[in-house]
């Protein structure tokens, strides 16, 4: 850190900087001109001229909200003097769309996947115990936890067993916003390259009855897919025992999967952030974007997700959708979530949380501006539905909740097989059936918890190097980890309760 300046100054026509570390009072920031007025936390903001009351504040050299008092130069805000306002937003639909640089062919680059008879691939060979209702989602983990080991010690090919839970399937309407995204969701799940074989377990008077999905999207049963209900079966121990004779019966299928070459365009990667900082959108984030970038240029897909988090950055986004379709139904589901929390009390401010707020961050704008640099560069190629299969190549986005679980979950519904997440509070998360990359916004976080943490992009801030250089060693480890190198969360065991489909609409 020596002969580094103390705060980060990420746009000339910003008129805050960011402390770089903890900054005491009458701190003198020469290349600013400025001395603190009082102990700045690290990565909270600073003025750097005299703010007058109701003038914008601006960061990324975009507006993050509005003095809601006179700020003097080397003052601290923050959610003290901040406040959020409305103001236009030019969406220019197209205006930045650009050719993208593709790698030729001949020199992409490839993983070790597990290629599917439908010419999917997986980066990871799990059998998934899948729950269509609460009701029968105990029994799903008893027959994960009860399966006889030494007989899964005998595929070592098989990455393990995998119970997919949740808390919903009945009490809800039979059909509407609510059911089709669980459908889409659970079908996600059933055709997922990670899964190489699926036991569907209800109890058999649910709303979401499996019938209902295997009819609706064309399943059939076969030696890698069946389906039981507790009612039909026996009850709790009888289902048990036959389900794990059933999956015993899919082993020798699963574990007759070997990895192959395969280029980096089948890699479908899930774009993550939570327990976000003020550091998040300098080093691990647009870190995360320029790793986006060199998968969209070898062909790959990148899928940015959690609406909320990117309200009042659309903007950006729609200015690289590839038509004006593209991008206004990306501006339709920001109307909706608008829409969706007022009628629920709510408003889209209500984010970020209050561990964002300690990180720094002050108002979803700021959060949002940040977090949308996971997204890179590249144009904005579709906009999909929650847990709608994503059907275009390059960079998408996926609407979805800001709760991290839930957002995942329809990622990997859509078709993602790589998870990249980046945490500047410390988020401990993992997802089985797919992969996640656990990326730290700063080094302090990073020493703190190198247990979870795979990556550290804090070294971005400490300036030992550039964003590129970070993006660069994430995107080589997503190779690897797409080849079978386990991921810290992996290691830990982390992933089996994380599976959370959104729950739209009225519980009945």
């Amino acid at each position: 850190m020596h002969g580094i300046q103390p705060t980060i100054r990420l746009h000339a026509e910003d008129n805050v900087v960011v402390a770089r570390h903890r900054l005491a009072a009458e701190t003198e920031l020469s290349a600013e001109g400025v001395v603190t007025r009082q102990g700045i936390p690290a990565g909270h903001k600073i003025a750097t001229r005299p703010i007058a009351r109701g003038e914008p504040i601006r960061k990324y050299g975009q507006i993050i909200g509005f003095a809601a008092s006179d700020i003097a130069p080397g003052e601290h805000v923050h959610t003290q003097n901040v406040e959020m306002r409305d103001f236009a937003r030019d969406y220019a639909f197209g205006r930045d769309v650009r050719p993208t640089a593709m790698v030729p062919e001949a020199e992409r680059r490839s993983f070790m996947g597990y290629l599917r008879e439908d010419g999917r691939v997986g980066t990871r060979n799990f059998i998934g115990v899948l729950s269509t209702v609460n009701c029968s989602a105990t029994v799903c983990q008893m027959v994960r936890e009860r399966f006889p080991r030494e007989l899964l010690a005998r595929y070592p090919e098989v990455d393990g067993i995998v119970a997919l839970t949740h808390g919903t399937g009945c009490g809800m309407a039979d059909r509407g916003e609510g059911f089709a995204a669980l459908q889409r969701t659970l079908w996600g799940f059933v055709r997922h390259p990670n899964l190489a074989g699926v036991l569907l377990i209800g109890l058999g008077c649910e709303v979401n009855q499996i019938s209902f999905l295997m009819e609706a999207y064309g399943l059939q049963p076969g030696p890698l897919l069946r389906s039981m209900t507790l009612q039909e079966t026996g009850g709790t121990a009888a289902t048990v025992e036959r389900a794990i004779a059933m999956i015993a019966e899919m082993l020798p299928h699963a574990g007759a999967a070997r990895r192959q070459p395969v280029a980096a365009s089948e890699l479908c990667l899930a774009l993550q952030c939570g327990g976000s900082d003020a550091y998040s959108g300098i080093t691990a984030n647009p870190a995360l974007g320029h790793a986006a970038d060199l998968l969209v240029a070898q062909g790959g897909t990148a899928i940015l997700a959690e609406t909320p988090e990117i309200y009042g950055a659309e903007h950006l986004l729609t200015r690289r959708a590839v038509s004006r379709e593209v991008g206004e139904k990306l501006v339709a589901q920001i109307r909706w979530w608008e829409e969706y929390t007022r009628r629920n009390g709510g408003e889209m401010n209500n984010n970020p949380s209050p561990g964002n707020k300690a990180g720094g961050l002050t108002t979803i704008l700021e959060k949002s501006l940040g977090a949308a640099s996971k997204g890179g560069s590249t144009n904005l190629c579709g906009v999909y539905d929650y847990a709608e299969p994503v059907t275009t190549r390059g960079f998408v986005f996926m609407d979805s909740p800001g709760y991290d679980p839930c957002s995942v979950t329809g990622q990997v519904a859509s078709g993602a097989n790589l998870i990249a997440f980046t945490t500047g509070r410390g988020s401990c998360f993992g997802f089985k059936p797919v992969p996640s990359l656990k990326l730290a916004t700063n080094t302090a976080m990073y020493e703190r918890m190198r247990d979870d943490m795979d990556i550290n992009c804090g070294t971005i801030a400490d300036g030992a190097e550039t964003v590129a250089e970070v993006g660069t060693r994430i995107f080589d480890m997503l190779l690897e980890v797409a080849s079978g190198r386990r991921t810290r969360s992996e290691r830990l065991g982390v992933g089996d309760h994380e599976f959370v489909p959104w729950q739209i609409g009225a519980v009945m």
